[in-house]
């Protein structure tokens, strides 16, 4: 996930993620002109990786999906959505979603004071869910170990990949 607060390194969090994994551009409250352009700045950089570039918010043309939507009728790429609630899975489910976020999982400095899952009702959210589930908020790589008997499809983050 990218995140204004990223700043510059936003560059080397993209240098370091593992090739074939995801990025989801944010930046929601850029003028639409250097959204663009930062845009195309990290489209550059994830096509030299290999990576899957999703844009959320205002779509931005050269992504590989969206992030927020639905499927919808004859467009092309993934779709994924954050959840939060069951509710939001049973919706993201019916949207017809390539892939789900489920957060927050743990305490994140991306939503300060937002109560976290914690693994236990993180579990009961996703449990026997066929849609591949990947958990955000407050992850590293040993907390998504940790998540590992729950079947995740893999985790996000920010802060994360920035240090």
């Amino acid at each position: 996930m990218t995140d204004p607060r990223m700043g510059e390194a936003l560059w080397t969090a993209l240098e370091r993620l593992p090739r074939g994994a995801g990025v989801v551009f944010r930046h929601y409250l850029l003028p639409p002109a250097e959204r663009a352009e930062l845009f195309a700045r990290v489209r550059r950089v994830a096509r030299r990786r290999r990576l899957v570039l999703l844009v959320a918010g205002a779509p931005l043309r050269g992504a590989d999906g969206r992030h927020g939507g639905g499927r919808r009728v004859g467009a092309r790429g993934l779709t994924t959505r954050a959840v939060h609630h069951r509710r939001d899975l049973v919706a993201a489910r019916r949207a017809r979603v390539d892939a789900v976020f489920a957060s927050p999982v743990f305490a994140t400095r991306s939503h300060p004071g937002a109560p976290a899952l914690g693994r236990v009702r993180f579990g009961l959210l996703i449990r026997g869910e066929e849609v591949p589930v990947i958990a955000l908020g407050g992850m590293n790589a040993r907390r998504a170990k940790s998540l590992a008997p729950l079947r995740i499809h893999g985790w996000a983050a920010i802060d994360a990949w920035a240090r």
